[in-house]
């Protein structure tokens, strides 16, 4: 981990001494005129029958609220300092059934009241770029930090631009390592197992009740990524993109607390709840490629086309293509709406079965329906304002856009969800 962040910071500090020893012009233009904070937002609430909690059977209700400021602080004509704070507060019927037995019935349909039926995670970003004299070349860093009650992650990442054919052309390459650490929690009635006890809860252990659980002996994840972004003006009106993208992921991949049953194992059930056979296993590496393409069209003042399509694909069997559409109407100077579409189609990771299907005898298993065999839609409509003379004032910010958007998504497995997010920009005047 100290050789990847050395190579890194290498590689950063070495490009922006490159660029104070590329100083010759006399005046130019401030990457940042001034300080900008944007107060940004979401509310998002779902629903579905296929909680991976309770092995693919069960309720999917969550919901989620997450404020985020981000504040760019222009430092001198060339570099700009970027902080980014958020956190995200949610509520799951799902997850709160890590433990279901502390209410009255226990019902993989319906929220138990424990703990885990709601949590917070918090996030904080800082970023650093540099810009050289003739404004073509861009080098950025950057540190992120996040935790919630079970999870804890350490970020760092960068990347380089480079403009050129005056501007008409862009390549940016950029990567990221993320160090994440689990802090492992059971289903509730699997913990005693992993202390050697057996579960005595209403007696189950002495009706025969004896699961195939393995404890994980993975505690950390480490995320690489490494990510190339071509951007060209082909004419007046069109301009395409391609973007590339590698991930890999080691180390703890499976979900401690997401159980799995077996259909060669006898079922008991405490009132409706069924006790688990095992949680889910997944292998300790993951490799992810992405390759995709946008296509921006300016059909004349009032529209615009812009669309989307990237090609998806993993090493553990899931292939997924998503395409989307955006169409910018522009209503006057200030105002517009854009209503929007998107797809997505994945098959089914190799080691995905439904409740109650897996076998005992296999090495990996997992219910969790997101890596499922299914489709989805997505249909939206948002709505921005821009004020290039910021003529409404708070102080010695002036407001520069808001933007506010309603999404629907829908599965074909049953989840379906409902979304808000909304923006406001600030700039120093």
């Amino acid at each position: 981990m100290i050789r990847n962040y050395t190579i890194l910071l290498v590689f950063f500090l070495g490009s922006l001494q490159i660029f104070a020893q590329d100083s010759t012009s006399t005046f130019k233009k401030r990457v940042l005129e001034g300080t900008e904070i944007d107060f940004l937002g979401s509310y998002y609430s779902q629903d579905g029958n296929n909680a991976a909690v309770t092995g693919g059977l069960g309720t999917e209700k969550l919901t989620d609220a997450a404020p985020t400021v981000v504040v760019s602080i222009p430092i001198n004509d060339d570099d700009v300092l970027t902080i980014d704070a958020g956190i995200s507060a949610y509520t799951s019927a799902s997850s709160s059934n890590i433990d279901p037995f502390d209410t009255n019935y226990a019902d993989p349909f319906t929220a138990s009241s424990g703990a885990s039926s709601s949590d917070t995670w918090a996030n904080v970003t800082g970023s650093y770029s540099h810009s050289s004299d003739d404004r073509n070349r861009i080098v950025s860093g950057k540190v992120s930090f996040s935790n919630e009650y079970d999870y804890t992650s350490i970020g760092l990442g960068g990347s380089y631009t480079w403009l050129f054919n005056e501007k008409n052309t862009e390549f940016t390459l950029h990567g990221n390592v993320y160090l994440d650490t689990w802090k492992i929690i059971y289903p509730y009635e699997l913990r005693p197992y992993a202390q050697n006890r057996t579960f005595t809860y209403q007696n189950a252990a002495s009706l025969g009740y004896a699961p195939a659980f393995r404890e994980l002996t993975e505690k950390g994840r480490n995320s690489y990524s490494l990510g190339l972004n071509f951007s060209q003006i082909l004419t007046e009106r069109l301009q395409g993109s391609l973007l590339v993208d590698l991930v890999l992921q080691q180390g703890l991949l499976s979900t401690p607390f997401q159980r799995v049953y077996f259909q060669d194992f006898q079922d008991f059930f405490i009132d409706d709840f069924q006790l688990a056979d095992d949680i889910e296993h997944l292998p300790d590496s993951r490799l992810k490629t992405a390759v995709g393409g946008r296509l921006n069209y300016y059909l004349n003042q009032t529209f615009v086309l812009r669309s989307y399509y990237r090609f998806y694909r993993d090493d553990w069997g899931i292939v997924s293509h998503t395409a989307s559409l955006e169409v910018p109407v522009k209503l006057n100077d200030k105002f517009t709406v854009y209503p929007s579409y998107r797809y997505y189609q994945q098959s089914a990771a190799d080691y995905f079965a439904p409740y109650n299907t897996h076998l005992s005898s296999e090495e990996y298993y997992t219910s969790d329906f997101d890596l499922s065999d299914f489709q989805a839609n997505q249909y939206g409509i948002g709505i921005n304002y821009t004020d290039i003379f910021t003529s409404l004032k708070i102080g010695s910010m002036g407001l520069k856009t808001i933007d506010l958007k309603y999404d629907y998504y829908q599965r074909d497995s049953g989840l379906h969800a409902n979304i808000i997010t909304f923006g406001l920009g600030f700039t120093e005047n």
